[in-house]
């Protein structure tokens, strides 16, 4: 595999709009008509409690260039030669098979709460099934 080939022909509008739409799902997904209520409760967040946390900027910041670094990675995974499907079908399984079975990992070793492994497991599945249909069907 020559690096600097799979590099030059990545599609950075696909990378940009697939780490994006983490944010559309995740806005869904952590709202208070989804699982954002149940979020909080797990973690024993409430309205002040978040607003003393880190300041907004650095958490959407932060997080964009995670999703970022994981939409550019997952392209490059994928190939110049990706399709929808295969963007679906990659995406699903990595969100299942890697990311959800790390996180499986640190809720049992960790004796974390069972229902944000769920959560926190469903939103990297949409978030990946996503991010893989977008980059594989704008590829080019």
């Amino acid at each position: 595999m020559d690096l600097s080939h799979v590099i030059a022909n990545l599609n950075y509008w696909a990378i940009l709009v697939a780490a994006l739409s983490t944010f559309v799902v995740g806005s869904v997904w952590y709202s208070p008509v989804l699982f954002g209520k149940k979020w909080m409760a797990l973690n024993g967040f409430t309205e002040e409690k978040l607003k003393q946390g880190l300041p907004m900027p650095v958490v959407f910041g932060g997080s964009f260039i995670g999703s970022l670094l994981a939409a550019f990675v997952l392209a490059m995974f994928l190939g110049s030669s990706a399709s929808l499907e295969l963007g679906i079908f990659s995406g699903f399984m990595i969100a299942v098979f890697w990311i959800s079975t790390s996180r499986l990992n640190l809720v049992l070793f960790e004796q974390g709460k069972v229902g944000l492994f769920f959560i926190h497991a469903g939103y990297d599945v949409v978030t990946y099934v996503i991010m893989g249909a977008i980059l594989g069907f704008w590829h080019g």
